[in-house]
């Protein structure tokens, strides 16, 4: 006898719909998976077994085969044991055949029946909703993070009893109503506020730039500046996440298992702040069970590098690709997996070695080629792709005392919601978000330089012999600068203050 049951699983960050079929035949008793289970599917059958038993329930005799399908996309994860074990009580008439192909079944079993929540939720809710099965048994450990999807009907068990229920018409008591909305709110109740930086006004500056037109940053100065404390601060000034954004992000954070014991919706951009010694694997994504990387967790939000140089060359190197495209594509035996990945990259590093280079309160213990070779970590490319490289030096005595306090996030943040909202009317129609995301091709049409720019622009490139690649960003920044003072033509000045933010080139000169 075959019964026909449905749950879901993930591909990348993208849930889709799997059938669960089951049947036996005589012989002698056996229990196998088919369909491209990994270790912990494959372990199923013990786990499945049991809670069927300890429950109070039957069951089947002879030779049980489950399929997964489709069976050509592996499928990982204990999350199909819940409708694995319904599928095996539907053989045999123990519940009703007919019900279960209704319903979208989730959760992990423990021995006694119990039904354990699983991560990833989110995104498998999406997946069955967009496959057109709108009821969804799953765990109640799981529900506040599906109920964030309306349209359909969640059903949240503690128990293999308490699915049973809900398949035979009686899950009223377990029936969960979806949330009304989605709600974010403003970053600096998360990261703190640009007032609580002193001095760094040329800093500040860079930084309302980048999160005005979403370019990456490069902050260089001495230990003690600031660096750190001011990209943290980044946040603060970015516009609040849209409802699509921040359900973008949730997803991903569910498919980490990172939304902790109460999920729910992320309400502020994130910001990520890996050490130096991560591997490429957990920056970029990847492993054995394919994971999103940090660059992936930082989506809509930021990502800090703390001290650049000292990351390992080819984890930094593969984040060229995903600066430029803005999403990561990894390859393994088990498929590709695409994972977005559009974040703000803000790093920092010393101009030297010994971090004092330039300082005027320590001596500097290098010498050029060693500042040469220390600088040489990071290849020309991946510079290109940094929008604004600012040198900034430590506070002056009189600004770190000053009894008045600095400008307020929320005052910068108004400023950047303006830039962005002229960026917004200005790519209606188009997938660009902001300057930052200008493709080369357009680059021209959007960021369109005057006779006095285009001569600013061509001396300064003459002499410290910009890439292509260096240009366009010169000129998307000179846009975003535009657009701060309300400016629709780009001037000379505009273009000028883009250049200024070129401060590496400027160091490695110096260097050599």
């Amino acid at each position: 006898m075959l019964a026909l049951g449905f749950s879901a699983a993930m591909l990348g960050i993208d849930g889709y719909v799997v059938r669960v079929e089951a049947d036996t035949s005589p012989g002698t008793p056996e229990f196998s998976i088919i369909g491209l289970p990994d270790r912990a599917l494959r372990e199923a059958r013990d786990r499945v077994r049991a809670a069927i038993f300890n429950s109070g329930f039957a069951y089947p005799p002879g030779r049980v085969l489950v399929n997964l399908s489709p069976a050509d996309v592996r499928k990982e994860g204990p999350a199909f044991d819940l409708p694995i074990a319904l599928a095996l009580l539907g053989i045999d008439g123990q519940i009703d055949r007919g019900a279960l192909q209704g319903y979208v079944a989730l959760g992990e079993l423990m021995l006694d029946g119990t039904v354990r929540a699983v991560s990833g939720i989110l995104p498998m809710v999406l997946g069955a909703k967009t496959a057109g099965l709108r009821k969804l048994i799953l765990p109640r450990g799981n529900a506040d993070e599906a109920a964030l999807i309306d349209g359909i009907e969640i059903y949240a068990v503690d128990t293999l009893h308490a699915a049973i229920a809900v398949l035979g018409g009686n899950g009223a008591k377990w029936r969960v109503e979806p949330r009304v909305a989605i709600r974010t709110v403003s970053n600096d109740a998360f990261y703190g506020d640009f007032a609580d930086v002193r001095g760094q006004a040329g800093a500040k500056r860079a930084l309302e730039i980048a999160a005005a037109g979403g370019h990456n940053a490069l902050f260089v100065g001495p230990p003690g500046c600031g660096k750190t404390m001011l990209a943290r601060r980044l946040p603060s000034i970015l516009p609040p996440m849209s409802a699509a954004e921040a359900l973008e992000v949730t997803k991903i954070y569910s498919v980490a298992g990172l939304l902790g014991t109460q999920p729910g919706i992320v309400q502020a951009r994130p910001f990520r702040f890996p050490h130096h010694t991560i591997s490429q694997t957990a920056l970029v994504g990847g492993g054995s069970a394919v994971k999103p990387g940090e660059i992936s967790l930082a989506h809509n939000g930021v990502l800090f590098l703390d001290e650049l140089p000292e990351f390992t060359r080819s984890a930094i190197e593969v984040m060229r690709q995903p600066l430029e495209e803005g999403s990561v594509t990894i390859a393994r035996a088990a498929g590709t997996f695409t994972y977005p990945a559009q974040f703000m990259l803000v790093a920092s590093m010393n101009p030297c070695p010994c971090g004092y280079r330039g300082a005027r309160s320590a001596e500097c213990r290098c010498d050029d080629a060693a500042v040469a070779k220390y600088v040489s970590k990071l290849s020309g490319p991946l510079l290109d792709r940094i929008d604004l490289q600012i040198e900034i030096t430590r506070v002056a005595f009189d600004d770190m005392v000053a009894p008045e306090r600095a400008e307020r996030s929320a005052v910068i943040r108004e400023r950047v919601i303006a830039a962005r909202e002229l960026q917004r009317k200005r790519f209606a129609g188009t997938p660009i978000a902001c300057n930052g995301e200008i493709p080369g091709n357009a680059v021209k049409t959007y960021c369109a330089l005057d006779a006095d720019a285009m001569h600013v622009l061509a001396n300064a490139s003459a002499r410290r012999q910009f890439s292509a690649r260096a240009l366009d960003r010169i000129a998307r920044a000179a846009r975003t600068i535009a657009d701060l003072a309300r400016c629709e033509r780009i001037t000379a000045e505009h273009v000028a203050e883009a250049i200024h933010y070129r401060s590496l080139e400027r160091l490695d000169t110096r260097a050599a």
